[in-house]
């Protein structure tokens, strides 16, 4: 190598961001390696070696190393103290004493395999700068260009890389046209042998949050905190807010003026229908809230810590409602209040506590304490199937200390009736 080649080797340290200290390292590795291979015999002195390259000029020096003791039983890897004295007499016992052993045109074996080694670290530090780069993108939005369809999967161009929306990642019944802008929720991003691997999705409950962080500047700026989401995608979203500022209203910031920002946010899931709630500290209130747009007369929490679990009693002519189409408004609600709730309407609750003798379970219903939600005019058709769902909460954020006593909820469909 010469000093030509030394100036490449510099230059591309700098261009691709490579640790010149690694690089001369690696490659004097590798001339280690090829010198055994080539030049060492098995019982050669050669073969405990090391290589150096002088970064300026580029000469090679190969040397065979051995060890200063003061009885020689291995002449291969070891020298005598009296010996190793009479090279140089600074040499004490357990010291390394370096042999050149520097064949003729080893330079040029050198060249070729450093040219190899520089390759593949080349390759390897793009591999790393495109990883890092993505990885700071993880539970983050990016946006995606569409390529193609193929077998159910999407084929997406994301800048340097492409990824695929996978079948479950996709919003039932949303099309997907060549060169069409999307957004993405980078759920992963894996470093594979084969580099950077990003795994993103439009299903996910944290596309809606970085949603609404860039569309509502309140939550961006930590004032309004996004407490829990549940979500099934391209149906509905339910999502609990929370206000750290007595002069900022959590629902309306969400919400908008007329509806403006949540119809941004309802447009980009193609129609997702999305209620925003209050959150509140007490459990009752909370699972009241969650329950919209059904009216709720009483809720009774049992405090078990292997089940949290509460009953929930509703006028007779909103059970379907409270319930709704297929389960799906109180499956969101369990998941997003981390509540199992079991729905009884009040004629089902009264029969039961006569049966059963429960009276106090579910208290006196007269006297029990109304939230006075009013649910909205329109009813879904829903059937009135099994009212008990239990799944987990999908939490987005910890839950501050205190909370607001009065709530209300908006929905998206709420907000479009204001607008019109």
């Amino acid at each position: 190598m010469n000093q030509e080649f030394i100036g490449a080797l510099k230059e591309i340290v700098k261009d691709k961001g490579i640790s010149e200290d690694l690089l001369f390292e690696t490659i004097e590795d590798a001339l280690v390696a090829a010198y055994k291979k080539n030049y060492a015999g098995p019982t050669s002195s050669a073969q405990n070696v090391k290589v150096t390259i002088d970064r300026e000029t580029g000469e090679i020096h190969v040397y065979s190393q051995k060890i200063v003791v003061e009885e020689v039983f291995d002449d291969v890897t070891e020298i005598g103290l009296e010996e190793a004295q009479a090279i140089r007499p600074i040499y004490d016992l357990d010291d390394v004493v370096d042999f050149e052993v520097t064949p003729k045109n080893f330079g040029r074996v050198a060249a070729q395999l450093a040219k190899g080694v520089v390759t593949q670290r080349i390759r390897e530090a793009e591999r790393s700068i495109i990883y890092n780069e993505y990885k700071e993108l993880e539970y983050d939005i990016i946006v995606g260009t569409v390529l193609r369809q193929d077998k159910g999967m999407v084929f997406v161009n994301i800048g340097k890389l492409e990824t695929v929306i996978g079948p479950n990642e996709q919003i039932p019944g949303e099309e997907y046209r060549f060169n069409e802008k999307v957004k993405l929720y980078v759920v992963e991003v894996k470093n594979t042998s084969k580099g950077a691997q990003v795994v993103v999705s439009r299903t996910h409950p944290g596309l809606v949050k970085r949603l609404f962080e860039l569309e509502v500047p309140e939550i961006y700026e930590g004032v309004v905190e996004i407490k829990s989401i549940s979500r099934e995608a391209g149906s509905r979203t339910k999502m609990a807010v929370y206000s750290n500022s007595e002069n900022v209203d959590a629902v309306g910031a969400c919400v908008g003026q007329n509806g403006s920002r949540v119809d941004v946010i309802v447009n980009e899931l193609k129609g997702e229908k999305i209620d925003i709630i209050p959150w509140s500290e007490d459990p009752a209130e909370f699972i009241a809230a969650a329950l919209r747009p059904a009216n709720v007369v009483a809720v009774e929490i049992d405090e078990n810590e292997d089940e949290k679990s509460a009953k929930v009693v509703v006028p007779d002519n909103q059970l379907s409602l409270a319930i709704g189409k297929e389960g799906q408004n109180v499956r969101l609600a369990a998941r997003l209040t981390g509540w199992k709730i079991d729905i009884k309407s009040e004629s089902q609750a009264a029969e039961l506590a006569e049966e059963l003798d429960f009276g106090d379970d579910f208290g006196d219903l007269d006297e029990a304490e109304d939230f006075d939600l009013e649910a909205p005019v329109e009813e879904p058709e829903v059937s009135a199937s099994e009212a008990t769902a239990d799944f987990e909460s999908e939490e987005v954020t910890e839950e501050p200390e205190t909370a607001e006593d009065s709530f209300e909820e908006v929905s998206s469909e709420e907000a479009d009736t204001d607008e019109q």
